[in-house]
């Protein structure tokens, strides 16, 4: 599983993770929310 952003003309992988079942972990989405996060505050 990869979460993407595409911000401007570029696009961005915040996190890439292996899923062993249908649900995805809370830490999961929480690193991805974060990063996105930490990219639209440099931009």
């Amino acid at each position: 599983m990869i979460y993407v952003a595409k911000i401007d003309d570029a696009v961005h992988v915040l996190h890439a993770f292996q899923k062993k079942t249908q649900k995805t972990r809370k830490r999961d989405l929480e690193v991805a929310r974060q990063r996105l996060k930490e990219m639209k505050e440099k931009k």
